[in-house]
C-alpha cells in the first residue's frame, strides 16, 4: 500500500530570515559567527553513530556555539602560525566535523580552504598541491603518511589537524576583499584529463545558500527546525558549501554520516530525527531492494534532494517510504540549482525544474542559438540581472581559455543535452561533454584513456559512459588490441590492474571491451558515438568483460 506524502510547509520564515541574514554578512564565517550569536544551543552539526569508527563511534551532536569555539580555536592557531588572506590551506580531512571547523576558520581569516578527495593516488594529490599552490596541508592519522609523502616532495607541510602549525614560509597577498574574497579552490574532472580547479568567493556561497531557501515547494525550508542528512562527501559543493550555507542561514542543522550506509541508513536517519536527505542515483535503487524493517516506517522525513533517480523507480521510492524525491540539476561551477520541486512534480520523466528568478536558463544549438520546445539542446544558463557571472565560480585557476570557452556568448555553457516543454521545464537527456557521472563522481574520459593507453596491449583506447542502474552511469574502456593479443577476461584484467597505480579505483574500467576498430573522423578524432553502432546498450556487446566487482577503495 503506497504511504501518503508529508504535507507542504510554508518556508517564508526560513526565507526571509536567510536573506536578512545574508544581507548583513561579508563572508560565509561571519554569517555563521551570526547565528551562533543569535542561538548558540540549536545543534548545527550532527554524526550518526558507527561503531568501530576512530572519531565520535557513539555519533556526537555540536551546538552553533560550541562549533564557534572550535572554530576560534583554528582561526587562532592559523593567525598566530602567519596563516591568513590569500593563502591557500589543503584539508584532506574526510566527512569529518573538524573538516567545518576549520573550513570556517579559514574563511574567517579570507584564506582559501582546497578540500581533498581522500582516495586520490599520490600523483593525483601532488597535482592538485602544486596546481593550487598549497601553503599547507591538513590530515588525519589514516592518511597523514601519504599526505606528509607527496607534500615533502613540494615543499608543502603537511600536519595532522590537531597538531602544532608550522609557520608559514611566505606572505600572501589578499585574493579579493569581502564577498569576493577567494574562499574554497574546488576541482573538478575536465574533459583533457587534469581536474580544473574552480575558484569559489563567498558571493556564491550566499547566492547558493539563498537559492536552497528561496526554491520552495517540496524543497522549502523551515527555520531553525530542519535537519538533513547529507551522506556525500564535504570535498564536492553539495555537502560542505551549498547545503552547509543553507543550514547556516537558516538556522538548521547538518547531519553528516562517513558515507552511504545502506544497512543502517533508515536506523541512521531516525537515530538522527532527519527531516530531510539527500541523495546520489545510487541509493534510491539499493534501498529498495532491501528487506522491509521498522525503522522505514518510523522516520520524518518531508523530502528527498539529489539527482539520478531513475523515472522506473520513483513512483515505487515514493510510494514506499513515502518520502517525496526532488530531481535536481546543477553543477560546481554554477553553485545555484534547479529542481523539479513545485506540484504536480514530473517524476515519471527526468524533469529537473524551471529557470528560476535567480538563474536563468535557455537551450541551444552549437552554434548558441535558442531551439524550439521540444528539440534538444545543450543547457546554459547565468545568473539573473546585469551580471550574468555573479554567484557563480569565479574562474578556472591558471585556465583563462577554459573559463572563456565555457562563458562564451555570454552564457555558461553546461556540456548537458536537455529538452524543455513549452512550460519551461527542462528534461535531461545526457552528457555532451567527455565527462562520465559515476556514484556522483565526474571522470574524466580522457584521463582513463591515458591511464591505459600505456598497457602493452593496447593499441588505442576510447572510453565511454554506460548505462548503471545502480551507479548512474559506469566506466567503460573500448580497447583495440595490438595484433596477436589475446582477446580474454585475462587480458582485461591485466589492462585494468595497469592503471590501479594511475587513477583512482572509482576511476577504472567497469566493463572493458575488445573492438575491431575505432571509428574516427577525418582529424582522427573517435566517434565514440558510433563504437557500437547495432546495440541499443553497449554491455549487451559481444566479448563484454565485466570488472565492477573488482573497484573497490584500497582503506576501509
Amino acid at each position: 500500500m503506497a504511504r501518503d506524502l508529508p504535507p507542504q510547509i510554508d518556508g517564508t520564515a526560513a526565507r526571509e530570515t536567510a536573506e536578512a541574514l545574508a544581507a548583513r554578512s561579508d563572508t560565509a564565517y561571519e554569517a555563521f559567527a551570526e547565528a551562533a550569536r543569535l542561538h548558540p544551543d540549536l545543534p548545527f552539526l550532527c554524526v550518526p553513530p558507527r561503531e568501530g569508527r576512530s572519531y565520535h563511534p557513539d555519533g556526537v551532536e555540536i551546538s552553533y556555539g560550541d562549533a564557534l569555539v572550535e572554530v576560534q580555536a583554528r582561526i587562532d592557531r592559523f593567525r598566530a602560525a602567519g596563516y591568513g588572506a590569500g593563502h591557500r590551506v589543503a584539508l584532506m580531512l574526510d566527512n569529518q566535523p573538524v573538516h567545518i571547523f576549520s573550513q570556517l576558520a579559514l574563511y574567517a581569516l579570507q584564506a582559501t580552504q582546497v578540500p581533498v578527495n581522500p582516495d586520490y593516488l599520490d600523483h593525483e594529490l601532488a597535482y592538485l598541491l602544486e596546481h593550487s599552490e598549497a601553503d599547507l596541508a591538513l590530515g588525519l592519522a589514516h592518511n597523514i603518511d601519504q599526505l606528509q609523502r607527496v607534500a615533502g616532495t613540494l615543499g608543502v607541510a603537511a600536519v595532522l589537524e590537531n597538531d602544532p602549525l608550522p609557520q608559514a614560509r611566505r606572505s600572501a597577498l589578499a585574493r579579493g576583499r569581502g564577498r569576493q574574497a577567494e574562499a574554497a579552490l574546488v576541482y573538478t574532472s575536465g574533459t583533457t584529463g587534469r581536474p580544473k580547479g574552480c575558484v569559489i568567493d563567498h558571493e556564491y556561497h550566499f547566492a547558493v545558500g539563498l537559492a536552497y531557501a528561496r526554491l520552495g515547494g517540496r524543497l522549502a525550508l523551515q527555520l531553525r527546525a530542519d535537519r538533513i542528512f547529507v551522506p556525500l562527501p564535504v570535498f564536492h559543493v553539495n555537502a560542505g558549501i551549498n547545503t552547509l550555507t543553507a543550514l547556516i542561514l537558516t538556522g538548521n542543522c547538518l547531519i553528516l554520516p562517513d558515507r552511504f550506509h545502506p544497512a543502517s541508513w533508515w536506523q541512521d536517519i531516525v537515530h538522527t530525527c532527519a527531516t530531510a536527505m539527500h541523495y546520489l542515483g545510487i541509493i534510491p535503487p539499493i534501498l529498495l531492494k532491501r528487506d522491509p524493517e521498522p525503522a522505514e516506517h518510523q522516520h520524518t522525513l518531508r523530502f528527498g534532494l539529489g539527482a539520478g533517480l531513475e523515472p522506473r523507480i520513483h513512483q515505487d521510492f515514493e510510494d514506499r517510504f513515502g518520502v517525496p524525491m526532488v530531481e535536481v540539476w546543477g553543477m560546481t561551477e554554477t553553485g545555484r540549482f534547479l529542481g523539479d520541486c513545485h506540484e504536480p512534480r514530473r517524476i515519471h520523466t527526468r524533469a529537473f525544474g524551471k529557470a528560476t528568478d535567480d538563474l536563468d536558463a535557455r537551450v541551444v544549438d552549437e552554434s548558441g542559438n535558442p531551439v524550439s520546445p521540444g528539440t534538444e539542446g545543450e543547457l546554459v544558463v547565468r545568473a539573473h540581472g546585469p551580471d550574468a557571472r555573479h554567484g557563480f565560480f569565479r574562474e578556472y585557476l591558471k585556465n583563462p581559455e577554459a573559463t572563456s570557452e565555457a562563458w562564451r556568448s555570454g552564457w555558461f555553457h553546461t556540456g548537458d543535452v536537455v529538452v524543455q516543454e513549452p512550460d519551461g521545464m527542462l528534461h535531461f537527456v545526457e552528457r555532451r561533454k567527455n565527462i562520465i557521472r559515476r556514484s556522483g563522481e565526474n571522470i574524466s574520459a580522457a584521463e582513463v584513456e591515458n591511464a591505459l593507453i600505456g598497457h602493452p596491449a593496447v593499441e588505442a583506447v576510447a572510453v565511454i559512459g554506460v548505462m548503471d542502474e545502480v551507479r548512474d552511469e559506469e566506466v567503460m574502456a573500448c580497447i583495440l588490441p595490438k595484433v596477436g593479443t589475446p582477446r580474454d577476461a585475462e587480458t582485461a584484467r591485466a589492462i585494468f590492474d595497469s592503471a590501479r597505480t594511475l587513477v583512482a579505483y572509482y576511476k577504472l574500467p567497469g566493463w572493458i571491451a575488445f573492438v575491431d576498430d575505432l571509428p574516427r573522423t577525418g582529424t582522427q578524432k573517435v566517434r565514440k558515438g558510433l563504437i557500437f553502432p547495432d546495440v541499443d546498450d553497449p554491455r549487451d556487446a559481444p566479448g563484454m568483460v565485466d570488472l565492477r566487482d573488482l573497484k573497490k577503495r584500497s582503506r576501509a
